[in-house]
Formats: structure tokens, C-alpha cells, sequence
């Protein structure tokens, strides 16, 4: 039994017995506590979220080392910092109530409360370093300094002067730091979805998922690509994370498609587009989209509904340049790796069910935690219908457990994110930021949401998508708002570009994960890998342009919106690759993209034109390689 890999660097501890089955075991009782918190929630959700968070990283210092040459076995001081973490929030429990009847910024601390508030704070500052590294860690820290000594810089950044007591009243014992929106969103959504995700994986739905894209596209030209794709979609909205989504499809994908002939660069940079979509594809869309619904206001259902198109047209756009790539190269099908329809399904159908489970739900309007507890029940009920995916008692207790150690990493970065919206609501510096930004752009529109695209993409170097989305929502959110940009079609921008963050030099952390798999040079990926996902890269401007893509609109300009956005989709994946059928005249390759602009415009008269130019070219391009086929064959 070896743990999940809990952080993007690898940190994790490889413990012997019996303490790695103590661990498994502290695990799996503390994910039982979270249902329990979730079902019968505590009437104090400050209390909720310090329980949650002592009970946290409790476990992370003794599952991750402090370095990434740390010892197997766990040192005295990682003993420390865990009976730290427990006798944290056995304080706070214990003091619940002198806690809750403090007046924060007018009651001093006494001296407990100042020793166990300090002690949290320190103790987040290094989870969120071991868990996420140093990038994360430093933006923390540099906000820090900041809300503390901020004081001394002009205007418009400098502020009030801001003493240390005061900081750790607003970011320890309120929810408007620590404990807020992200670390509320990761006890509750986020954590059932991942154990959703954990069970299905246990049961065998990963093999099920891998071996539905392989009979679905295996036989296709540039096959096992396709098969990436489309495994690394279904596997993406559950994990969340890009890098994670790499690690597990990639160490099957990279291989089968090396063996075929594919290129090293080409294999991870395949992997790495479509594991980076996983994030923004419905159902589940990894915990950001919870991160947003609360943040907006939005339902989370809307949300989904919303991104379900824009999700189809990022896949869309790098499945057909997969396949005009295969065309070119003639890139072979990978029949020997394809099981058939009866060996797929003689098991795997019981994993359709949890699926269904979770869309119903949806459709039905229930809350996302009732939604993804349902999903967990479905999935641990249909494993127990067949003797082939039935899950043992032990597997069940392993299931919770590596819900918990996979939740380490997000719980990380989230509360970190938690001290950094604290700070800037201490200091005012997101509007300070957002004047900014409207002040270099001189309020244009398109120069602001450039602006805003480049900005969320350096917050995300290096960083989890759902904390590259929150600082990108607090720092750059109210420009947008401040133009007047619809609130939906704005926050998926920043979730867009947070998330493609994960593949975009000079960090590119998805291309990182997979250069160890294919054996290449990550820059290399990376490049390859924006080059795929480029249709991703203007579908926010697109979406911003026409809230049509979103289904914003009418029924008309919705349909027109659409049909119109995957054409240009397909328009920019050919004018990119140069052909269809065959090589593409210079011309077309020019013209491809102007239609494709005009084919998502919101002016229906330009974007129907547009339309019709795009599928006569394209139908062109087939008709004519058709025709040239026939006079050779004759």
C-alpha cells in the first residue's frame, strides 16, 4: 500500500508498517469526521474550519516531509508541529465559547489565545510550503510583509499602520482570512467530490474511463492521442489538477503513444492540453468552480451549465488538431491497445451509474455537497453490485484515508489563499490593484482583459489552479467589474487563464510532471502544449465577446453562438496545422482565423457569414481531396 502523491514536488513520505496503516487509519477517521461535519454542521463555522484545518495538518507533517529529500521515517520535529496541529484545535474547542463571544479588534488577546493563534498562523505558513513549494509561499509571505509594514510605502499602495495583534485577530479569529470562502469550499464540496473521485478510481473506473476512450477513438488515425484526450477530459474534472491528471493517465498514454512512433515532445505535449482541460470540464470541474460559485454568487449548477460548451470547444480545438497533425504525419491507430466493446462494459457499466447519479442530482437542483454525496454512495453501492469491482472493508477504510491525503495539497494552498484575501481586505489592495490595471489600460476593454489574461497567467505560474484563480478574482476581478463585464462570463475568464497557467512557460508545472514520463526536455512540452490548447487561449475573449458560448442569451443567438464557436474552433486548428485533407493555400490559412473571429461575434448577420465561409472551405478542402482520390483509384 503506498500513499497518493500528495504535492506537485513530491514530498511524500514512503513509512514503513505499522505507521503507515496508522496514518491510512488517522486518515480515514478524520474523512469520516468531515461527513459528519458536513451532515450535522457545527453552529460556529469558525470552529468548524480551525477543526478542520488542525485536523489537517495533523496528518500532513507526519504523511510529508519537510524537504524533498526528507527522511521515510518522520523526525521528532514533524512529531512536534502534528501535536502542535492537535492541541491547536483542542484549544480552540475547548475555548469555543470565550472565543465566540470575543469582540475580534476590540477584546485583546490573552495570553493562550495569542500563544494557539500565532502558533496556527506559523503552522499554515509551512503545510502551505510543503504542500505547494516556495512560489505560493512567497506570495503568502511578501502579503504579509506587506499588510504589516505597508504603512511606509506612498500612496496608492501604502496604508494605515497595521500592528501584528491586529493581524492575527482578522486572519485566525474571523472567517475573513484562514478559515473563509476557499478553506470553507475544500471542507465541504471539494473533499466529498475528491473521495467521489478516490472510490471510483478504487473500484476500477479509471481502467473503465482509459478503456471507453480506447474503443471510442483507438481505431482513429493518431488513435492513442485521442485516447489521451478524451481519458485525460474524464479523469481531469474529477482530480482538479492538471499535474495529478498527467501523473495518472500519462504514465499510460506517453508510453503507448511513444511505442507507436509519436514523437516524445508531441506525446507529453498531448497530455498536458488535455489533462489542463480537465479542470474547466462538467460535472465536477475540480474545487475552483466551488471556489466561484461562492465567490459570485452564481449557483453551482449554473456554473456548470455554463461551462459545458467552452469545455466541448478547448477539446474540440485540440482533438482536431490532433487529427490534422495525424493526417499530415499519418500517424498510425493503436489497434493491438484496444479491448473490445464486451471485455469494456462486462464490468465497467456499474461505473456509468455514479455518472448519472451526480448528473440527476444536478439537474434536480440539490446542493453540490448533497450532489457529491450522492455520487460517493452510488459509486461504493454499484463496486459492491459486481464481485470484480467490489471494494473489501479495508479498501473502504484506504478510500478514506487517500481522500484525505489527496485533499492535503488543495487544504494547503486554499488556506494560504484564506491569508492572502484577509490581507488585501485589511488594506484595501484590491481596488488599489484593480485602478491599476484600469489606469496602465486607460479603461479600454480589450487592452483590460489582455491585461487581466497576462496577469491571472503569472499568479498561476507554479501555483494550484484554485489559488491562482482566488488571487486572480480578488486582484484583478474588480477591474473587470468595474467595466461593467458581466460577472459569469468574467469569473470563467480568470478560470480560464488560472488554469491554463498549469502548461504556460516559463514554469509550465503539467509539462514538468510529464517530461519525467516521456523522457523530454519540459520547455519543449510546454511549447508544443500552448500550441494545442491555443483555441483555449482565445476562447475567453470569445465567451467575454458573445455570453451566447455560455448560454447567456436567447435561444437564438445561443444556437447561433455556438454553432459559430465551434467553427471557429475547428478554423483556427486548421489554419494552425495547414491542412484538412490536404495542404491549406496561404490565403486560406489567413482567412481561416479572420472568419473564425467573425464566426463567434455576437452580430448575427456577421457571425452567420462567417459561418458559411468556414464550412465552405472546409467542405472544399474535403470535397476536393475526395474527388482527387477518385480520379487516382481510376
Amino acid at each position: 500500500m503506498n500513499f497518493p502523491s500528495l504535492t506537485e514536488t513530491g514530498r511524500r513520505r514512503n513509512l514503513g508498517s505499522p505507521m503507515r496503516t496508522i496514518v491510512m487509519v488517522l486518515a480515514a477517521a478524520f474523512a469520516v469526521w468531515v461527513i459528519h461535519s458536513n451532515l450535522f454542521i457545527i453552529s460556529d463555522p469558525l470552529i468548524q474550519g480551525i477543526l478542520f484545518v488542525s485536523g489537517i495538518f495533523t496528518i500532513l507533517f507526519l504523511a510529508i516531509g519537510a524537504t524533498s529529500r526528507a527522511p521515510d521515517s518522520i523526525p521528532i520535529y514533524d512529531w512536534v508541529l502534528s501535536a502542535l496541529s492537535l492541541a491547536t484545535g483542542v484549544y480552540f474547542y475547548v475555548t469555543s465559547g470565550a472565543i465566540a463571544d470575543r469582540i475580534s479588534l476590540l477584546d485583546e488577546f490573552t495570553t493562550d489565545q495569542f500563544f494557539f493563534g500565532s502558533a496556527l498562523l506559523f503552522l499554515t505558513i509551512e503545510a502551505t510550503r510543503r504542500t505547494t513549494g516556495l512560489g505560493l509561499t512567497g506570495v503568502v509571505a511578501l502579503f504579509l510583509i506587506y499588510n504589516l509594514f505597508g504603512s511606509l510605502l506612498p500612496p496608492p499602495f501604502g496604508h494605515r499602520v497595521s500592528e501584528f495583534s491586529y493581524l492575527l485577530d482578522i486572519l485566525v479569529f474571523t472567517t475573513d482570512g484562514l478559515f473563509g470562502v476557499p478553506l470553507q469550499v475544500v471542507a465541504s464540496y471539494v473533499f466529498l467530490f475528491v473521495m467521489f473521485g478516490t472510490f471510483l478510481a478504487k473500484a476500477g473506473g479509471g481502467d473503465f474511463f482509459f478503456n471507453l476512450a480506447a474503443l471510442v477513438t483507438g481505431n482513429a488515425r493518431g488513435g492513442p492521442a485521442k485516447i489521451a484526450i478524451i481519458s485525460s477530459g474524464l479523469y481531469g474534472t474529477m482530480s482538479g489538477s492538471p499535474t495529478s491528471d498527467v501523473v495518472a493517465t500519462g504514465s499510460i498514454t506517453i508510453p503507448v503513444m511513444k511505442r507507436l512512433g509519436y514523437r516524445a515532445r508531441f506525446a507529453g505535449a498531448v497530455e498536458v492540453a488535455a489533462s489542463s482541460g480537465g479542470s474547466a470540464m462538467p460535472p465536477i470541474m475540480g474545487s475552483a468552480a466551488f471556489i466561484m460559485a461562492e465567490y459570485s454568487g452564481i449557483s453551482y449548477n449554473a456554473i456548470v451549465l455554463a461551462a459545458l460548451v467552452p469545455a466541448l470547444l478547448y477539446y474540440t480545438g485540440v482533438f482536431a488538431q490532433v487529427h490534422f497533425r495525424s493526417v499530415k504525419h499519418n500517424l498510425r491507430p493503436s489497434a493491438d491497445e484496444i479491448p473490445s466493446a464486451k471485455e469494456t462494459f462486462r464490468t465497467g457499466w456499474v461505473f456509468l451509474l455514479p455518472i448519472i447519479g451526480i448528473i440527476v442530482a444536478l439537474i434536480l437542483g440539490y446542493s453540490p455537497t448533497f450532489t457529491a454525496g450522492v455520487g460517493v454512495l452510488v459509486t461504493i453501492l454499484s463496486a459492491m453490485m459486481l464481485k470484480d469491482t467490489r471494494l473489501s472493508l479495508w479498501q473502504l477504510v484506504e478510500g478514506l484515508g487517500a481522500t484525505t491525503l489527496q485533499i492535503l495539497p488543495v487544504a494547503g494552498a486554499c488556506a494560504a489563499a484564506g491569508l492572502v484575501i484577509g490581507g488585501l481586505s485589511m488594506t484595501g489592495l484590491g481596488m488599489k490593484s484593480a485602478n491599476v490595471i484600469l489606469t496602465v489600460s486607460n479603461m479600454q476593454p480589450l487592452l483590460t482583459l489582455v491585461i487581466a489574461a497576462v496577469v491571472t497567467i503569472v499568479l498561476g505560474l507554479g501555483m494550484p489552479t484554485p489559488s491562482a484563480y482566488i488571487l486572480a478574482a480578488v486582484l484583478v476581478g474588480p477591474a473587470l467589474a468595474k467595466l461593467g463585464f458581466p460577472t459569469l462570463p468574467s469569473q470563467m475568464f480568470l478560470l480560464y487563464y488560472a488554469i491554463l497557467s498549469a502548461l504556460t512557460p516559463p514554469i509550465a508545472v503539467a509539462a514538468i510532471a510529464a517530461s519525467a514520463i516521456a523522457d523530454e526536455d519540459p520547455f519543449k512540452i510546454a511549447f508544443s502544449a500552448v500550441r494545442l490548447a491555443i483555441v483555449g487561449f482565445l476562447l475567453p475573449f470569445a465567451f467575454v465577446w458573445n455570453p451566447g458560448i455560455l448560454l447567456e442569451l436567447g435561444p437564438l443567438a445561443n444556437t447561433l453562438a455556438v454553432v459559430g464557436a465551434f467553427a471557429g474552433a475547428l478554423a483556427v486548428a486548421a489554419s494552425l496545422e495547414g491542412l484538412v485533407k490536404t495542404q491549406l493555400s496561404a490565403v486560406e490559412r489567413g482567412v481561416l482565423p479572420i472568419a473564425a473571429i467573425g464566426a463567434v461575434s455576437p452580430y448575427l448577420a456577421v457571425s452567420a457569414i462567417c459561418i458559411l465561409v468556414i464550412v465552405a472551405m472546409l467542405f472544399r478542402q474535403i470535397a476536393f481531396t475526395t474527388e482527387n482520390a477518385r480520379v487516382d483509384s481510376a
